[in-house]
């Protein structure tokens, strides 16, 4: 395992997939407009013995945004449902290559599993490479996870409009450049075009090349030209939470990870009476 980038390899996988302490997940999701469902999808063909895990029904469903972290409680059941335990090795993947995993990835170290990694290239590599699926849904043995948010990773609307009002931190928002700037509508009904005033921008497709992590020299100077100080922490943002944890992963690699995610990111400040800035950072 590359434990610099949390990544494995599918031959790395390939190699132990039938290994008892490993889980492997399912976190496919796809934007509502695309009419994808991540479910539906694993349910067709998913890598043999994985799980799914849902990032709309793993939530706080009575928040009023979307996917937002669960209770612990809440955490706890879901992934004992699963078959995941605190202490397993867990390998994430997506449908994509590299897009939803990171948020899984991010929401299961945040809830206190130290073994996570995303598999590189996801499983169109995995497709590639003529490995095998599975059709169905497993039924795993349930397994017990005692989660324990590290609250201090997730920031809430309050907290951003503080630390950026004392400038003790930088966003870093992964949406596309129209959408930052406020030239794109918002794909949410009732969210306002814009930005976090502040906020510098910094697309995940820089950070990510035919579905898979780019290299250190390609997301280094990515940061670079967000106008991102690596001395300084960094809190990602997104339309909603998914996104952000890509830019996550890309900073985990560098060395420089985020201090905390914005969980609410631009569908709640975008809908909130907070400030939006228009135009270039």
């Amino acid at each position: 395992m590359t434990t610099t980038t949390r990544l494995v390899s599918t031959e790395w996988l390939a190699a132990h997939l039938r290994e008892p302490d490993l889980v492997i997940v399912d976190g496919s999701w796809h934007m509502p407009a695309t009419g994808r469902k991540g479910h539906d999808e694993y349910l067709n063909a998913h890598i043999p013995g994985a799980v799914f895990f849902d990032i709309d029904t793993i939530a706080d469903t009575s928040s009023g945004l979307p996917h937002m972290l669960p209770s612990e409680e809440a955490f706890a059941a879901a992934a004992a449902a699963l078959g995941i335990s605190r202490d397993a090795r867990i390998v994430v993947y997506d449908s994509a290559g590299l897009f939803s995993a990171p948020r899984v990835w991010w929401t299961l170290r945040v809830f206190g599993a130290p073994n996570v990694f995303i598999l590189d290239g996801g499983l169109p590599k995995w497709l590639a490479e003529g490995r095998p699926t599975e059709a169905g849904a497993p039924t795993p043995a349930p397994a017990r996870f005692e989660a324990r948010l590290e609250t201090n990773r997730v920031v809430t609307i309050e907290q951003v409009a503080h630390r950026l009002a004392i400038g003790s931190v930088q966003v870093l928002d992964a949406r596309a450049p129209e959408r930052f700037r406020g030239e794109a509508p918002e794909p949410r009904a009732g969210v306002r075009p814009g930005h976090i005033p502040g906020a510098r921008n910094l697309p995940f497709s820089e950070v990510v090349r035919d579905g898979r992590l780019a290299d250190a020299a390609t997301i280094r100077a990515a940061v670079d030209a967000a106008g991102i100080d690596s001395s300084k922490p960094v809190i990602t943002s997104c339309g909603s939470g998914v996104t952000a944890a890509i830019l996550w992963f890309a900073l985990d690699s560098l060395g420089m990870p985020p201090v905390a995610l914005y969980d609410g990111s631009w569908t709640e400040w975008g809908s909130s009476d907070q400030p939006a800035a228009i135009g270039p950072a």
